[in-house]
């Protein structure tokens, strides 16, 4: 009788055991419960944390995430409104506001995740294809760009002048986020989702127009660079004739003093000489002859041919030492230094 009584006990015990099992469950607080029964929801959601009680067997508990949800949805190729195509890479943050209609919408997150993808990349496609491409990577609508100076008189080059101007845009970036998260919000809404924000990650070229933008911006940056060459050749040239303008000056000015002194030399030479010769006729006799004999060295050469006179004054030492060739200041005959000097002709006679 005991070991019946012993084993209907262990088996009370245990179906009791069974049944609390499948009658409680817990919430923590990072969860939110909908109890559905047969398929369908019953009751309202369960928010508070603890432990509840339910219908063993015939209930049955769904969970949801009651935190902020990330969605990153994959880049999408799309045009804008001028013709240019580019991938936008976007992300949102969501929770699920209802889980009842979340539930009887989309059962899990993952269904969630596709629809979300579907409506936000839907919402995009459709503003960007409404504005400028510049509207969609640009948030300041008076920005200026820094850029060096141009040198003075200087023609900036037709690249240059474009980075000194930025286009004009209406709205930019962060309204056109703002605009996509507008109309995305009701619509995410009905399947019990709250969209809480939306931004763009990244927006970029399609590799097919990427490479013709880039090959633009080497030609740009090649034009600015022949400017900066050609104005520093100019910098160049310009200190360069500079120099030799200096030196120039500074040739002449020497070449001027140079002149002075050889000038004043020359003078204090001729004053000189003239005192020195001057001091009776004998040494001015001696001068002429002297000079006379440097210009017969300096004139006559080999291949020189003089026509003149037989009284010419300049032939008067080729002509014979017999010729009285000066007269006292007494207007007599004097006797003539240089008289016993034979004369060129002289020598070539003789033998």
């Amino acid at each position: 009788m005991k070991p019946a009584l012993s084993l209907l006990i262990l088996i009370a015990g245990f179906a009791l055991y069974i049944i609390g099992s499948a009658s409680l469950y817990s919430v923590s607080e990072t969860e939110q419960v909908i109890i559905t029964q047969f398929g369908k929801p019953v009751g309202e959601t369960i928010k508070d944390a603890g432990l509840h009680v339910k219908t063993p067997f015939i209930q049955h508990v769904n969970r949801f995430d009651k935190r902020v949800l990330e969605w990153d949805g994959p880049p999408v190729n799309m045009p804008t409104k001028d013709k240019l195509y580019i991938v936008v890479d976007s992300f949102a943050r969501w929770r699920i506001s209802d889980p009842r209609v979340f539930f009887e919408n989309l059962r899990d997150e993952r269904t969630a995740q596709s629809r979300l993808t579907d409506i936000l990349g839907s919402e995009t496609r459709n503003v960007i294809a409404r504005h400028d491409f510049i509207e969609a990577v640009r948030n300041t609508k008076d920005r200026k760009v820094v850029r060096e100076a141009a040198a003075e008189g200087a023609v900036a080059s037709i690249a240059d002048a474009r980075l000194g101007t930025m286009p004009p845009i209406n709205k930019g970036r962060a309204e056109l986020e703002k605009e996509i998260f507008a109309n995305a919000a009701p619509k995410v809404k009905g399947f019990g989702i709250e969209l809480m924000d939306l931004r763009f990650k990244r927006i970029n070229y399609t590799p097919a127009v990427s490479q013709t933008i880039y090959q633009r911006m080497v030609s740009e940056r090649t034009q600015i660079a022949e400017r900066f060459k050609s104005e520093g050749a100019g910098e160049a040239a310009k200190i360069l004739g500079q120099r030799e303008r200096d030196l120039k000056l500074i040739e002449s000015e020497a070449y001027r003093k140079v002149q002075e002194v050889e000038g004043a030399a020359d003078a204090k030479a001729s004053e000189i000489y003239a005192k020195a010769y001057n001091g009776s006729p004998e040494s001015t006799e001696l001068f002429e002859f002297l000079k006379t004999m440097e210009a017969y060295k300096t004139i006559i050469t080999p291949d020189t041919s003089l026509i003149l006179s037989t009284d010419s004054r300049f032939l008067r030492y080729l002509k014979s030492s017999e010729e009285p060739t000066a007269k006292n200041t007494t207007g007599s005959a004097s006797a003539d230094p240089l008289k016993s000097l034979p004369s060129l002709l002289d020598m070539v006679k003789a033998p």
